[in-house]
């Protein structure tokens, strides 16, 4: 039996991509396990939905950023934590944090990076006008939604959508592109070269999954 990626997710507020994680581990649709999840923020509920699925759950009090990313790394330490997702995490890693975990933190983000970058990604694509946007997943550098992507959806913005719209649109495929890229991680697939990442051949989750027609998949997905 194949041993299962046990992961760390870093969240700041309710929670629904790590939900999307929890519902692919308890279905088997990932080869992965949630072992620890850490907030910066005590009443967020995605401490709760990790409560509600017996998962251990961490508030670090947000102070100094070093020493909160310090409490942070030992906590995923403690629990041998193999792949570091950041699933709605708001806040910016510390250099030193990002250099030890480099190539093992992956983060997703609502907009097609490099565009787009920021707290606001959905909101800032459907102010500028862009006829079509997306999501992203990539593994985390030093610099801000900047390191090498992983994988991306592009999502068509429709002429009745609202900035409310448009985001729960993005966020029902981060749904999707969030644990196809855990599991291409688990199964040894991703390679970083330079600034791209290299998915191995393999399976493909695009007969599998559901997907619209308001949807452009990139490969690997």
């Amino acid at each position: 039996m194949t041993k299962k990626l046990r992961l760390g997710i870093l969240a700041s507020g309710n929670g629904t991509d790590l939900q999307s994680i929890i519902d692919a581990s308890e279905g088997g649709l990932i080869d992965a396990d949630i072992v620890v999840v850490v907030s910066d923020r005590k009443d967020a509920f995605a401490l709760k939905r990790a409560k509600t699925h017996n998962i251990e759950g961490f508030f670090v009090n947000p102070k100094e950023k070093d020493e909160m990313d310090k409490e942070i790394d030992d906590v995923l330490t403690k629990n041998n934590v193999d792949l570091v997702v950041g699933a709605g995490y708001m806040r910016i890693l510390s250099g030193d944090f990002v250099k030890k975990w480099y190539g093992k933190l992956i983060n997703i983000h609502p907009a097609l990076l490099p565009s787009f970058k920021g707290t606001n990604g959905q909101g800032d694509a459907f102010d500028y006008g862009v006829k079509i946007t997306g999501c992203t997943t990539h593994f985390i550098d030093e610099k801000t939604d900047h390191g090498p992507i992983i994988l991306q959806a592009a999502i068509k913005v429709m002429p009745g959508d609202n900035r409310d719209t448009l985001a729960q649109r993005i966020l029902k495929v981060e749904h999707q592109v969030l644990p196809r890229t855990i599991q291409l991680y688990a199964e040894g697939r991703l390679k970083i070269e330079g600034r791209k990442v290299k998915i191995l051949p393999g399976d493909s989750w695009l007969k599998e999954q559901e997907n619209n027609s308001w949807v452009l998949y990139s490969e690997g997905y």
